[in-house]
């Protein structure tokens, strides 16, 4: 199987003047994570403008005491170091606003001195911020996924397949959706089949970049559909069953 430069290795010289993969590495954090990250911070009690600023922050802290460089990224996941190493941060953030409030000075606390950490007063955030992390994967493949069709001329197809596909509100009948297309019912199931193992190729490339090493990618994609199916339709079709990402 093709496996991709991780986020480890793409991340792990980023800088605020590093070089062009570098800074590249970081355009790439802040694209793909920043929604985690924010809904996390929001989860937490901070309005939508103050968790912005702090996930900005965040990142920034990152880059400029080298955390991402400091990873041991054979000790988990990607995702798992991001939010511990966020964990400590507002914990940090909160230390220091108290702080400032009463007049004297708390002592920084790194975050990688703690990466891989999390406090269990957090898990339920946690499995929030997975959920988050598991949206962004998959809304990533779908826009991988849309490019694609487009780029062949099906951009029409998409549009009638896309409402089979995980995330959508409603679908039609398979046989309302095969007349749209000018398709007979098998041709019309053919098409979405073929649809979907497509899509699901694509999301195992995106898993496979926050992973540190190829046998993790399974694991990775059953927890992640495990999380999204948990308490919730949020990345589900409403009328037709979607497959599993693994």
């Amino acid at each position: 199987m093709y496996f991709p430069t991780t986020q480890w290795s793409l991340l792990a010289h980023a800088s605020l003047n590093g070089e062009t993969a570098a800074r590249n590495g970081l355009e790439e954090l802040c694209r793909r994570y920043w929604l985690p990250l924010q809904q996390f911070i929001r989860s937490r009690g901070y309005s939508e403008v103050e968790a912005q600023d702090l996930t900005q922050e965040f990142l920034l802290h990152l880059l400029e005491h080298s955390t991402l460089e400091k990873a041991d990224r054979l000790k988990g996941r990607f995702r798992s170091f991001l939010l511990g190493a966020l964990v400590r941060f507002l914990s940090d953030e909160y230390d220091r606003r108290n702080a400032q409030k009463r007049g004297y000075h708390v002592p920084h606390l790194s975050v990688e001195e703690h990466e891989g950490e999390l406090p269990a007063s957090s898990q339920a955030d946690a499995i929030s911020f997975d959920r988050e992390w598991a949206l962004v994967i998959l809304e990533n493949a779908l826009r991988s996924l849309h490019a694609e069709l487009e780029a062949s001329g099906r951009t029409e197809q998409f549009a009638v397949l896309r409402r089979f596909l995980p995330g959508s509100l409603e679908a039609p009948t398979y046989e309302v959706a095969a007349e749209q297309l000018g398709l007979s019912l098998g041709a019309f199931k053919s098409e979405l089949h073929r649809l979907r193992l497509q899509l699901r190729a694509l999301v195992r490339e995106e898993v496979a970049t926050t992973v540190a090493v190829p046998h993790e990618v399974d694991d990775e994609m059953e927890y992640l559909q495990r999380v999204l199916m948990d308490k919730g339709n949020d990345f589900r079709a409403s009328t037709k069953p979607s497959p599993p990402i693994s």
